[in-house]
């Protein structure tokens, strides 16, 4: 074989190793790709039939109700114009409440419910997490010190 050729027979491997790879990296970001909706968009049918997906809203005031297993839970969310009832087995986040907004990921099932596999509580936007507010105050600690220290080298320098 002449070098001309095998460097044909590597390019043509290796375009088609490629494609090959491009194709299952899609296939990956298509399989685990989970878009949110809200009520009023599932009500009107623009929602995905048998795909996994997300709705988000506010719980309904009054319409949480606890099964006799002690892990089903049903409720309905709103985004005050639509409403659609959420079937959850499982245990809740401690932040979920009525009245309160949450995201729940799962399926709509042939009788219009959502069946959620994993529920997920939104916070108040003023929440931060515990190890974030205590690297914030040592930021802040270290810039007084930074500007103390800067004060000092300024009164002596003059």
């Amino acid at each position: 074989m002449k070098k001309r050729h095998k460097r044909i027979i590597f390019i043509m491997c290796s375009l088609a190793a490629l494609g090959l790879a491009t194709w299952l990296v899609l296939g990956a970001f298509r399989n685990n790709l989970v878009f949110f909706f809200s009520p009023t968009q599932i009500a009107t049918k623009e929602a995905p039939v048998g795909r996994t997906f997300r709705i988000g809203g506010l719980v309904e005031t009054g319409s949480l109700k606890r099964e006799t297993d002690g892990l089903t839970i049903r409720f309905t969310v709103t985004d005050t114009a639509n409403t659609i009832p959420v079937v959850y087995k499982g245990i809740l986040p401690d932040l979920f409440k009525e009245g309160r907004g949450c995201v729940a990921q799962g399926k709509v099932g042939p009788d219009g419910v959502f069946y959620a596999d994993q529920i997920m509580a939104k916070h108040d936007e003023n929440y931060m997490p515990p190890e974030a507010a205590r690297a914030l105050d040592q930021a802040k600690d270290m810039q007084k010190v930074k500007n103390s220290a800067n004060e000092a080298a300024k009164t002596l320098s003059k």
